[in-house]
């Protein structure tokens, strides 16, 4: 089989590969705006951190002069500057947060219960403790799939598995315990598909 020179391979490439890229060429044109203007966009800010990092260089460079460093602005706090809060014996009481105010608020804002806690030498008064939530009791179904322990994914993956009814008690465990909305949309949405066909 006659092999033709490589000059001649080379000039049939580029005609090919012409030939192609004039195929792309309307998706081209179209992406063309977009991939300029993000261009031009990243330039820009690769430009801005360049010239601040300058400008911190050569704060650096002044403060090493001797200048002044720059002023703080008085509502600008940082944790350098509050004064740590008073010890006794070495350990902070956090009775002394509410030292001359009243007990039941601060500054306009209420203090939760928790924190009002009045001792005497005979007794401590404790907050009430809430009751315990109810117990649920899981379904078979969940118990099954291990349903407390699935993920989105997994759960998207057992739907197809899973009768009407078994939906509706994943549906119902679901809000009782944790009303989880990503789940309990997809339970939903599950069960009318399958009470549409």
């Amino acid at each position: 089989m006659f092999r033709p020179p490589f000059l001649a391979r080379v000039a049939a490439g580029a005609a090919v590969y012409a030939l192609e890229e004039t195929r792309r060429l309307p998706v081209a044109a179209v992406n063309l705006p977009i991939t300029a203007l993000s261009r031009v966009l990243q330039t820009t800010m690769h430009v801005q951190q360049f010239v601040t990092s300058l400008a911190l260089k050569g704060d650096g460079v002044f403060e090493r002069l001797g200048s002044a460093p720059a002023e703080q602005p008085e509502w600008a706090t940082f944790d350098e500057d509050i004064e740590p809060p008073a010890t006794v014996n070495g350990h902070t009481s956090r009775f002394d947060l509410f030292e001359d105010a009243d007990p039941a608020q601060t500054n306009g804002k209420v203090v939760p219960a928790s924190l009002l806690l009045l001792e005497t030498e005979e007794e401590v008064i404790e907050p009430a403790e809430e009751p315990a939530a109810e117990e649920v009791v899981a379904p078979e179904v969940a118990i099954r799939y291990d349903y407390p322990a699935m993920t989105l994914a997994q759960l998207r993956a057992r739907l197809r598995m899973l009768s009407v009814e078994e939906l509706a008690q994943l549906l119902d465990f679901e809000q009782q315990t944790r009303a989880r909305a990503p789940f309990v949309t997809m339970l939903t949405n599950r069960i009318a598909t399958v009470q549409a066909q």
